[in-house]
C-alpha cells in the first residue's frame, strides 16, 4: 500500500501591500540624504533660479539627477564594500596632503553652509513672528546641539523629516498657477545656457547645492553606521556586501535622489510661474521667496515656507556638522566617532560638531543678507565639489579598494561626466568674474 503524501504547501504570493512595505522598510541613508539635500540653501538657490531666469534652468533637474545618483551610489558602495567612511579610505589609499585637502574642502563648504542654513531658518521665523533674526539663529543652533546631545540624529530625522513634506506644496502650486506647459516642456528637455556672470552663478549654485561635498562623506559614513547597528562593530566584519544588499542600497539611493530632484524641479517651476512672471526677479528676502506659495496657501504661504525651512534646516545642519566630524575623525583615526554614540564616549567627535555650528553661527552676525548667503553657500559648494567628485570616482574604480565591486562602465561615464560638467561650470563662472 502506497504511502499517502501531503501536498507541499505553496509559498504565499507576495501582495502589493507587502511589496510596498518591504520597499519602504528598505529606505534609509539614501532617503535621508536626499531629504537633507533640499536644505534652506537649496530652497533659496532654486527660488533664485526660477525667479531670475524663469523656466530656463528646468533642464538642470534632468541632468543633475543621474549625476547625483551615480556619485551618491558610489559613496554608498564605498562604505558598504570597504566597511569604512570616505575619509578613512582616502587616508589608507592616498598621501596625507590629499586626505587633509579633501577634509578642508568639505569643512570650509560645510561651515559656511551651516551659517547660511541657520540664517535662513531664522529669517523665516522673523518673517512670521517679527522677532529679530539674531535671536532665532542662536535659538536654532542651541536647539540642534541640545537635541544631538540628548537624543540622536536618527531620532531627530524621524521627527523632522516629516516637516520637509511641506516642500511638496510647490508641486501642488505648480499646477494651480497654470504655467505655460509648452514652454515648461521645451525648457525641460532643451538646455538653455547664457554665458553671463549671473546665469553661470545660478548654474554653479544649482549643481553645488544638489551635488554637495558633504553628502559624499555623509552617505559613506551612514552606510557604515547601518552595519554597526546590525552588530558589525569592526572593519573586518563590515567589509564586503552581498548582491542583495547592494540592490537594496541602489533602490534607497535612487529613491532619495529622485525625490530630491523632484522637489528641485517644482521649486524652480513654481517660482518661475509666480515670481518671474510678475516681475519679481531679484529675491532679497525670505518673504519674497515665500510669495511663490501664495496661490496655494494665501496668507499662510509664509507659514508653509517657514515650516519647510525649519524642517529641512533641522535635517541638514546636523548632517553638515556631522559630516565635518566624520571627515576629521576618520582622517585622524579616532575610534569613537558616531552620532549614535553618547557624547561622553565621543567627546572629540561632538566637539567638532559644536565648533562647526558655533563658527557657522558667528558668520550670521557678519551682517550678510540671509538669502544671498544661502545662495552663495551653494556656489561655494559648486566650486569646491569637483576635486572631491574626482577622488570618489577614482576610489570606486580602483580594484585595490573595491575588489570586484568596482564601478561599471556606465557608472564611470556618469562619474566623469559629473566631474567635467561641474568643473566646466565652475571655470566658466570664475572666468566671467574677471
Amino acid at each position: 500500500m502506497s504511502k499517502l503524501t501531503t501536498p507541499s504547501k505553496a509559498a504565499p504570493t507576495p501582495t502589493p501591500d507587502s511589496g510596498l512595505r518591504q520597499f519602504l522598510s528598505d529606505l534609509g541613508p539614501g532617503l535621508i540624504t536626499g531629504a537633507a539635500d533640499d536644505d534652506p540653501s537649496g530652497i533659496s538657490t532654486y527660488s533664485v533660479a526660477g525667479a531670475a531666469y524663469g523656466y530656463a534652468t528646468l533642464w538642470t533637474a534632468l541632468v543633475s539627477f543621474p549625476l547625483m545618483a551615480a556619485i551618491q551610489l558610489m559613496c554608498a558602495r564605498l562604505g558598504m564594500v570597504t566597511g569604512c567612511g570616505l575619509a578613512s579610505v582616502i587616508r589608507t589609499r592616498y598621501s596625507r596632503w590629499v586626505l587633509w585637502l579633501a577634509c578642508a574642502l568639505v569643512v570650509v563648504a560645510n561651515v559656511f553652509n551651516i551659517g547660511a542654513d541657520l540664517g535662513g531658518m531664522a529669517e523665516g521665523m522673523r518673517m512670521i513672528t517679527g522677532i529679530p533674526a539674531y535671536f532665532w539663529t542662536i535659538f536654532f543652533a542651541a536647539l540642534i546641539m541640545g537635541l544631538l546631545l540628548w537624543t540622536s540624529y536618527r531620532t531627530m530625522a524621524r521627527v523632522f523629516k516629516w516637516l520637509t513634506l511641506v516642500l511638496f506644496a510647490y508641486v501642488i502650486t505648480a499646477f494651480l498657477v497654470h504655467p505655460n506647459w509648452a514652454t515648461v516642456l521645451r525648457s525641460t528637455f532643451i538646455p538653455h545656457i547664457e554665458w553671463t556672470k549671473g546665469y553661470l552663478a545660478v548654474l554653479v549654485g544649482i549643481l553645488g547645492t544638489t551635488i554637495s561635498p558633504y553628502l559624499f562623506f555623509w552617505q559613506a559614513a551612514q552606510e557604515v553606521e547601518e552595519d554597526r547597528d546590525h552588530g558589525k562593530t569592526t572593519v573586518v566584519q563590515r567589509k564586503g556586501s552581498t548582491n542583495k544588499e547592494l540592490r537594496v542600497a541602489r533602490r534607497d539611493v535612487i529613491t532619495g535622489m529622485l525625490l530630491s530632484n523632484l522637489v528641485m524641479y517644482f521649486l524652480i517651476l513654481t517660482t518661475a510661474a509666480t515670481l518671474n512672471v510678475h516681475g519679481m526677479k531679484d529675491i532679497e528676502t525670505a518673504k519674497q521667496a515665500a510669495e511663490a506659495l501664495r496661490p496655494l496657501a494665501g496668507k499662510g504661504a509664509y507659514w508653509l515656507f517657514t515650516l519647510g525651512l525649519i524642517g529641512t534646516g533641522m535635517l541638514a545642519v546636523p548632517v553638515l556638522a556631522g559630516s565635518c566630524a566624520y571627515a576629521i575623525a576618520e582622517g585622524a583615526s579616532w575610534k569613537a566617532a558616531s552620532l549614535n554614540i553618547k557624547p561622553g564616549l565621543a567627546g572629540k567627535f561632538y566637539a567638532v560638531i559644536a565648533v562647526a555650528i558655533v563658527i557657522g553661527l558667528a558668520l550670521d552676525f557678519a551682517g550678510l543678507n540671509a538669502v544671498k548667503m544661502l545662495f552663495w553657500s551653494a556656489i561655494l559648494n559648486g566650486l569646491l565639489a569637483p576635486p572631491l567628485v574626482i577622488i570618489v570616482v577614482l576610489l570606486t574604480s580602483d580594484r585595490r579598494v573595491m575588489g570586484n565591486r568596482t564601478n561599471s562602465r556606465g557608472m564611470q561615464i556618469l562619474g566623469w561626466a559629473c566631474a567635467i560638467i561641474m568643473s566646466a561650470a565652475a571655470i566658466g563662472l570664475l572666468v566671467s568674474l574677471r
